[in-house]
């Protein structure tokens, strides 16, 4: 049987389209930390402009969430999908050749325009040929895949960087994307039937849905306790992640180490590989175990203490950084969880807009807790820099990661709120 007409094996090709795409997503987002000091330089920048340049991404892609759920169920995966990677790649392309801090910010503004469609649409097509009992693992892969692209954005870029430029690598990226793009548009159908196979067995049927019933669904999202929480949850996860390691987790360690920047991002490299292995890892358990809340919960907690280490110590032992960091890239995939709960409190028809509106209180967090940092990194610089990054006090970044760290904890204490919510429901 040919590949494209077999059902289980299409849906993975079409998912690697989709996953390609998201690995670029996850490499500009993340981008901003290795190349700090080059775009510092080139706009002439203050640590609250870099956090809000890095920041814009997220500003659109959150702002975009809600919307992109809709048009995931009513469109599907493989328009969406494709469109967002052409726009996220021009926008890459703009980034490239920007000639001033406003050009950049809003290049990268368009990166996050085009690919904040990415992640809800790969949900939504995991949730038309996945099983029930297999989108949690298929959520937690997708989650790898950022850490896969989070790895890339750290020593690897570092060093293509260091090669070729930031400009001629930010280029060849938005290439790179027209092409996954197509590659989407090819392989991608909103379900088997949609692409003239037979279905497969255990996946359910995903009726369409009328926009009066998206705007019913939405209502209720809104006066759902449980879907506040949850987007509380990640977006604790989410932006102290991406702030971790796209932002301000290499500059802490050049300043306060006094390491080079590639050197530095060996670390992130470690938080990265964390988010390589935990979203899947943790996907998978809570698939086999068919619990959510009580594995998001645990792995919330453990996130927030391990991101303690910093405000607690200031310049603990480089080995109780690298753990720390590793532990918080794994530990992520509990937030990721959230999503999974969500989509199934929710009916099939409505899963893109439902993961749709978690997935915009995660991004909130990606725009928010890097210009806080930002902030409060500002009130304690030294005039001085190190290996091209801005200098700050060691105490300056205590009080920044303290943020971070006080952020998950509200985290925690929301997911152990769903937890006793749930138990009242169960008696």
């Amino acid at each position: 049987m040919n590949v494209l007409s077999d059902p289980t094996k299409r849906r993975w090709l079409a998912w690697a389209a989709l996953a390609t795409v998201f690995l670029l997503v996850n490499l500009h987002r993340l981008s901003t930390a290795v190349i700090s000091e080059e775009l510092t330089v080139d706009f002439e920048t203050s640590a609250a402009q870099l956090g809000t340049l890095h920041a814009s991404f997220f500003l659109i892609y959150a702002a975009i969430q809600i919307p992109t759920g809709v048009l995931a169920d009513r469109l599907g995966p493989r328009y969406v999908g494709s469109i967002g990677g052409i726009v996220l790649s021009l926008g890459a392309v703009g980034f490239a050749l920007s000639g001033s801090y406003l050009a950049a910010f809003a290049s990268r503004a368009l990166i996050g325009l085009g690919s904040g469609v990415i992640f809800v649409s790969i949900l939504r097509f995991c949730a038309n040929w996945y099983r029930p009992d297999e989108f949690a693992t298929m959520t937690g892969l997708t989650g790898s895949i950022a850490g896969l692209g989070a790895i890339l954005a750290t020593t690897p870029l570092a060093v293509t960087v260091g090669q070729f430029g930031w400009r001629a690598t930010i280029l060849s990226l938005g290439g790179v994307g027209i092409v996954a793009a197509g590659a989407v548009f090819v392989l991608a159908r909103q379900s088997p039937a949609a692409a003239g196979l037979e279905p497969i067995e255990g996946v359910p049927e995903q009726p369409d849905i009328t926009l009066a019933e998206l705007g019913d669904h939405l209502r209720t999202l809104a006066r759902d306790l449980d879907q506040w929480l949850l987007s509380i949850v990640f977006f604790a996860g989410n932006g102290a992640m991406l702030t971790l390691v796209g932002m301000w987790g290499v500059p802490y360690i050049v300043v306060v180490y006094e390491l080079d920047v590639t050197t530095a991002s060996y670390f992130t490299l470690l938080a990265s590989v964390g988010v390589l292995l935990g979203p899947t890892t943790i996907g998978w358990f809570s698939d086999r175990i068919e619990r959510r809340l009580l594995p998001m919960t645990v792995g919330i907690g453990l996130f927030a203490v391990a991101l303690a280490a910093v405000p607690v110590f200031g310049q603990p032992p480089l080995a109780v950084v690298a753990v720390s960091y590793l532990a918080c890239g794994f530990l992520f995939g509990a937030a990721m969880l959230s999503l999974s709960v969500v989509k199934e409190r929710y009916p099939p028809s409505a899963s893109g807009i439902a993961t749709a509106t978690v997935n915009t209180a995660g991004f909130v967090g990606g725009t928010v807790l890097p210009a806080a940092m930002g902030v409060a990194l500002d009130a304690y610089q030294t005039g001085e820099t190190v290996e091209g990054t801005v200098a700050y006090t060691e105490f300056g970044y205590r009080i920044a990661f303290g943020i971070l760290a006080a952020t998950v904890a509200v985290g925690f204490c929301c997911a152990c709120w769903l937890m006793v919510r749930e138990r009242a429901r169960s008696q």
